[in-house]
């Protein structure tokens, strides 16, 4: 994974994580706009940066998006050292 798409990367985990914080404040008032766009961020993101490439069972943690988040960000650790 090159420099510049790992920064990419970063950027687009904070957004779906701010996203996921959203969902969770609004646990009693319709989200469904909001889960639909963490579904389509998270798909989004796992074709744009291959990153079943970098972690193998990534694609089964999908439907989990804390877990998916924590993939990532170990896909970032992983990738930042150079």
């Amino acid at each position: 994974m090159e420099k510049l798409n790992v920064q990419r990367l970063k950027e687009t985990l904070k957004y779906l994580e701010s996203k996921q914080r959203e969902l969770k404040k609004r646990h009693e008032s319709d989200t469904r706009s909001i889960e639909s766009m963490i579904k389509y961020l998270k798909k989004d993101m796992l074709d744009q940066f291959k990153l079943s490439d970098h972690h193998v069972s990534i694609k089964q943690e999908i439907k989990d998006t804390e877990t998916f988040i924590e993939s990532v960000k170990t896909i970032i650790e992983t990738n930042s050292e150079v």
